[in-house]
């Protein structure tokens, strides 16, 4: 089954550590945010292999935005 990673607020990725095809592990960073001048994290809710990512350093990105699939 597949699980969506997706922002709660709008932001800018600010740094990514994840690429597709990569295996994580739950609890795992996937990136940061910059929201307000405020580094947010981002951690894998289940172990899994990195699918769709569509989010890059430095792109900004609005809330619910899906930044990545964990299958």
């Amino acid at each position: 089954m597949a699980t969506k990673v997706q922002t709660e607020t709008g932001g800018a990725i600010w740094k990514c550590f994840v690429r597709n095809g990569q295996a994580v592990a739950a609890g795992e960073e996937l990136f940061i945010m910059e929201v307000m001048k405020m580094e947010v994290p981002y951690e894998a809710p289940v172990a899994g292999i990195v699918t769709d990512l569509s989010i890059a350093e430095g792109d900004v990105v609005p809330e619910d935005h899906v930044a990545l699939v964990l299958t």
